[in-house]
């Protein structure tokens, strides 16, 4: 029965390990978690149960490319599937709404993010669906590598919309993931579908490599068959630029891609590396999610990865024809401070909680209500609390019951006219035209730009601020106009005012403080696979909880005999206790005239770490001398330091 489905709507003749088991648990009603490697056909295991289920099955999706590509495929299959997304105009979006009430989708693909908005909240509740599906599910769990904070939330959106069913799918997932994903889906063990991630065609190398000698090595290395298509991945922008222009200069064809790049451009460079007409691409993360190139022979790694889950998803791109290729690593410890300082730099301070509080106990109630308005970089600045740390603080309140989202809209608009206002309200009579005109009169030019006043509009007319936006989008959509917008606005129902401030602020941090001690356990564990002295395949197998890879693969560094410990530049050094107070001074003064309070030990370790940090861009901190000076030292060394020295000789009181 499942080969004739398979068969009649996706040509395939058979489906691969894991696959059959999955939809066979979908078919019969139950929730499933299927955690396959890279590649492996995760997709099918929601795409086929869709066609046969009776109601919609509603796909989250973290990233806008996953979800074109998957459309493109269901859509090559005339199975009926849309998204709502970010890059729709209002009347494509409100399309898809129809198509969806009318039962004329099977799919429905949207982000996590879709669900924060109380007005699709309130409309997808009226929908029958009978499938949940989560793609990067590992995104669910706190332990997982790329945890996102809304994800948190989802068990909660399928109770609030009754829908039956959840299927999990992931490729990066450890024991304990697994097990954190499927106790919040209450998915039985059962039902748990865990396929081999042993690649046996995947050959794993670990070079030790000084720093100094990465560049000559990695060129070394592409210019022997250097048309094979290769992805070599760094960590930072201006890393994939520089090995880009020096690989270039050797004659070779690459091209770097970073998240810093438009869309446009990493579109291009993906669509020609996908063609043939680049070998080479020189990528951070940015690249890689949805890519279906299944011929890339050559993975390297110039720099470390940021987690064995990484390196296994980053890998995994490789080779997926199934023919041999080459994983390599060029590694040393020398930039291990900016892997952890990523860390570092997303713990927000006790402190910094407890304004965030303060913040919400001081709403007003107007009319029964309390609304918090909130622009994220703004209360970023103000609490000094980075902007993806923030945004996992505000699900903890919600989880909490502190504050639910009600909608989300944009601060500003400003428009400029393409063609005449006149010829505009020609367009119009009776009361749309007095509408227009209205907006049009109310709204302040300087220059071109135009920026509507809505109080105005609404004191004079009486149209509210989603009817004049509505009035803007249609315009620009028509070509009358040329519409810009920014400072996205979150807007929260306050449900409770915080009690007990210090308790919740510290049960808050302790919960990013357990964060904080997983993520440099995971790094740890990351050097630790680099110097195994046991087989590399079988230990990546073993960390995914697959014990059924051979233990030894004859096809990675370690079977060859090769087994390393990698280099340090930067072991051994001290700090000159001197100059601590001569680099913090001015920090210090800074901060406390900013914030009129003493910046914790933490914040001064960021500084001279040169972790960034919202008050770093207040009080200037990257033109100060200190900021920076020990960003090759590791934070707990610093932070040990500037406490036993706090301690010990009070140099960091403020002049003052």
């Amino acid at each position: 029965m499942l080969n004739q489905i398979l068969k009649e709507h996706f040509g395939f003749d058979q489906l691969r390990t894991g696959q059959q088991e999955v939809i066979e648990k979908i078919l019969s009603g139950q929730s499933t978690a299927a955690i396959f490697p890279t590649g492996s056909g995760k997709s099918l295991c929601y795409q086929l149960p869709a066609t046969q289920l009776p109601h919609l099955t509603l796909v989250i999706s973290p990233l806008l490319a996953l979800m074109k590509d998957q459309l493109d495929f269901l859509h090559s299959k005339n199975i009926p599937a849309a998204s709502i997304d970010s890059s729709q105009t209002w009347d494509e979006s409100q399309q898809v709404m129809r198509s969806v009430r009318e039962g004329e989708l099977k799919v429905l693909m949207i982000s996590v993010e879709r669900l924060k908005n109380e007005r699709f909240r309130s409309f997808i509740s009226q929908v029958p669906i009978s499938l949940l599906v989560v793609d990067e599910a590992h995104c669910i769990s706190e332990w997982g590598h790329n945890f996102r904070p809304d994800y948190l939330k989802l068990s909660h959106y399928q109770k609030e919309l009754n829908i039956p069913q959840v299927l999990l799918l992931t490729a990066t997932a450890t024991t304990k993931v697994i097990s954190d994903m499927s106790e919040k889906f209450a998915i039985k063990k059962d039902n748990i579908v865990v396929t081999g991630f042993y690649r046996s065609n995947l050959d794993l190398t670990v070079e030790a490599v000084p720093e100094d000698e990465r560049l000559e090595r990695l060129s070394s290395l592409l210019l022997h068959d250097h048309q094979l298509p290769s992805i070599v991945y760094v960590t930072l922008q201006h890393t994939a630029e520089e090995v880009a222009e020096h690989l270039q200069s050797l004659g070779l064809k690459v091209q770097a891609y970073h998240a810093g790049m438009d869309s446009e451009k990493r579109q291009q460079i993906q669509a020609e590396f996908m063609a043939g007409e680049h070998h080479c691409i020189v990528a951070t993360i940015a690249f890689g999610m949805g890519i279906d190139k299944s011929d890339i022979r050559r993975v390297i790694h110039f720099d470390l990865p940021k987690s064995i889950e990484n390196y296994s998803q980053e890998i995994g791109r490789a080779g997926r024809d199934g023919n041999n290729s080459t994983c390599t690593v060029l590694a040393n410890k020398d930039n291990l401070t900016v892997l952890e300082n990523f860390v570092y730099g997303d713990t927000p301070d006790q402190e910094a909680i407890q304004e965030l509080l303060n913040e919400i106990s001081a709403v007003e109630t107007v009319n029964g209500r309390s609304l918090w308005e909130v622009i994220l970089v703004r209360l970023s600045n103000h609490t000094n609390i980075r902007q993806l740390p923030l945004k996992t603080l505000l699900v903890y309140l919600e989880m909490r019951g502190i504050i639910t989202p009600a909608y989300s809209y944009f601060a500003e608009y400003k428009f400029k006219f393409l063609v005449e206002p006149q010829v505009i309200l020609k367009h119009f009579e009776g009361e749309r035209l007095q509408f227009v005109s209205a907006v049009f009169q109310a709204s302040k030019q300087a220059k071109v730009w135009c920026t509507p006043d809505f109080d105005v509009i609404w004191q004079t007319y009486g149209a509210d601020r989603q009817r004049v936006i509505a009035s803007l989008d249609f315009f620009h959509e028509k070509g009358w106009i040329a519409l810009e917008t920014k400072l996205m606005t979150e807007v929260y129902h306050v449900n409770q005012r915080p009690n007990q401030v210090y308790n919740l602020a510290s049960d808050l941090h302790q919960l990013f403080t357990q964060k904080e001690d997983n993520e440099i356990n995971r790094i740890a564990n990351l050097i630790d696979f680099f110097e195994s002295t046991s087989c590399l395949s079988a230990k990546l197998a073993s960390y995914f909880g697959d014990n059924n890879a051979p233990q030894q693969c004859d096809h990675c560094s370690v079977c060859r005999g090769k087994n390393v410990q990698l280099p340090n530049s930067y072991e051994g050094l001290t700090i000159n206790p001197n100059l601590l107070q001569v680099w913090l001074q001015p920090f210090i003064a800074a901060f406390h005239k900013e914030t009129h309070v003493v910046p914790s030990y933490k914040a001064q370790t960021r500084f001279l770490c040169g972790i960034t940090f919202p008050m770093a861009t207040k009080v200037r901190a990257r033109k100060m001398e200190g900021f920076g000076q020990l960003e090759r030292l590791p934070f707990k060394q610093v932070l040990e330091q500037l406490t036993n020295n706090g301690e010990q000789h009070n140099i960091y009181q403020p002049p003052f």
